[in-house]
């Protein structure tokens, strides 16, 4: 949702606020509010105000904003929106059960609404823990509830709890009433969320109708599942950004993504409220291509609520690895991008050779380019071109299956005379241009087929039966390393 906010806003050129809710102490993570700002910084979603950002709505965490949630409890309950129940957990937990039993779809018997304001005191005084529930039976009129997304949607207070919590008994808000306060209070105009809290909308809109405020414009964003239609969970794949990070995937890339993954066909915005649950309006343009390669401006540019899709979308890996490659290709295109990549692949070289002499970030880049087109990941480096920081494996079975197919004597020919033309090379030779001069002549005259020429060149050089262009791989092996190579493979007797 994050990156839907920021679109929205950028594409608008309004504020998007990082509000921390941490008025749940039971679901509190030591170190999560710096997870989320560090994630936000990789991805670069800078928000305008929040944790560190202080703005004029500060503080932005909930828990030091008590004062003012319980100020407005107040307010609901003098105008008779809202009351104390001092029902026990037990005896709540009895009730619902028993309503349940009964065929009800009541949560709760709203025993507690009955009482006298004399009572409310006396108990209030007594020291006697309350909550504030809002009192549905006498809600004030309002429009029926408008999302961006989904156009018209039905108000459905059957399906919320009876009466909600508004205030629980360690005088911490619900989210339901800390949001509206903190929405009007912060001057929020929009509020982008997932889809889920689409059923609490109904209560929201009540809540802003009982306090006299104006709601600011709602959009609920379907859900993003598994490949396998699952529900995404931090139990079950990757959803946290940390794991996109330690994996190597740009960015960009990720953000390019999320974002079309959720990208419907546009809609015209519906005119009248209508009895069924959903409605978006007649079909104005098409989605684009969820492999649409797309900058972060393409996005906030073509950035439309409408165009959201009313689906659960599933997010498909072998599209991120797609988009990933396209990225990649346009970030090595420049010179800044290319050391950004490079110094970024630094550490995972370094990791799988740690005494190469050439895992530096200027070697790296020489990599990059000569695996152009190769690379989804940039932490793919040490997998597709090992030979590049250490002497190539040729103990390999796909590499001893080519050699034992051509006799010896033949293949150590070949390579005497491909090094005797290659040596001959001044170091301002050594290049592209005159490697491949060489490996033409020499494969015509050479007695072996030309495509078992150039196997046994590619195997004896790298020890893989694939990679770029030999003669690239030669021209950045340079003429020390590929005259070490270019020496007859001596069979083991069996």
């Amino acid at each position: 949702m994050a990156l839907y906010n920021y679109m929205y806003a950028r594409k608008h050129a309004g504020k998007w606020i990082l509000r921390v809710e941490d008025t749940d102490a039971t679901r509190y993570v030591p170190g999560a509010v710096d997870g989320i700002r560090s994630a936000l910084e990789w991805a670069g979603l800078n928000y305008d105000h929040g944790p560190g950002k202080d703005g004029p709505h500060a503080p932005y965490f909930q828990s030091q904003r008590l004062d003012l949630y319980r100020s407005y409890a107040n307010k609901l309950l003098d105008s008779g929106h809202a009351y104390r129940c001092f029902c026990s957990a037990d005896r709540l937990q009895e009730t619902r059960e028993k309503l349940a039993r009964s065929g009800s779809n009541s949560t709760y018997d709203k025993r507690c609404l009955h009482l006298t304001e004399e009572d409310v005191a006396r108990r209030v005084k007594a020291g006697e823990k309350s909550i504030v529930r809002l009192n549905n039976s006498n809600l004030p009129n309002r429009p029926a509830p408008v999302d961006l997304v989904f156009g018209n949607v039905r108000d459905a207070h059957a399906s919320l709890s009876t009466d909600p919590i508004l205030l629980k008994t360690d005088l911490f808000p619900t989210y339901h009433l800390a949001s509206v306060v903190d929405d009007h209070e912060m001057g929020i105009t929009h509020v982008l969320r997932g889809e889920e809290w689409l059923p609490s909308l109904p209560l929201h809109l009540d809540l802003y109708a009982a306090l006299r405020l104006t709601p600011p414009n709602f959009a609920h964003f379907p859900i993003l599942l598994n490949p396998d239609g699952s529900k995404m969970s931090k139990r079950n794949g990757d959803v946290q950004v940390i794991d996109y990070i330690r994996r190597g995937w740009e960015p960009s890339a990720v953000l390019n993504w999320l974002a079309l993954a959720g990208w419907g066909a546009r809609h015209e915005s519906p005119t009248s409220p209508i009895s069924t649950s959903h409605s978006h309006g007649k079909l104005v343009q098409g989605a684009p291509d969820s492999t649409t390669y797309m900058s972060m401006s393409d996005l906030i540019d073509n950035f439309d609520i409408t165009a959201m899709t009313h689906r659960s979308s599933s997010l498909d890996p072998a599209k991120l690895e797609f988009l990933n490659k396209h990225h990649l290709t346009r970030l090595w295109s420049s010179e800044a991008g290319l050391t950004e990549l490079a110094e970024k692949g630094l550490w995972k070289v370094k990791e799988a050779f740690p005494e190469s002499e050439y895992a530096t970030v200027n070697y790296i880049k020489d990599v990059i380019v000569l695996l152009d087109g190769r690379l989804t990941n940039i932490f793919d480096i040490p997998k597709h071109a090992p030979y590049m920081f250490q002497e190539p494996d040729l103990s390999n079975q796909q590499t001893q299956s080519v050699f034992k197919k051509v006799d010896p004597k033949e293949m150590a020919a070949m390579l005497d005379s491909v090094k005797e033309h290659v040596a001959k090379l001044s170091v301002d030779e050594w290049g592209r241009p005159s490697l491949l001069d060489i490996l033409k002549k020499e494969q015509e005259k050479a007695i072996l087929a030309p495509k078992s020429f150039m196997k046994i060149l590619r195997h004896i050089l790298t020890g893989m039966k694939d990679g770029p262009a030999i003669v690239d791989t030669m021209a950045l092996l340079g003429k020390e390393r590929t005259l070490e190579r270019l020496k007859p493979y001596k069979f083991e007797s069996a």
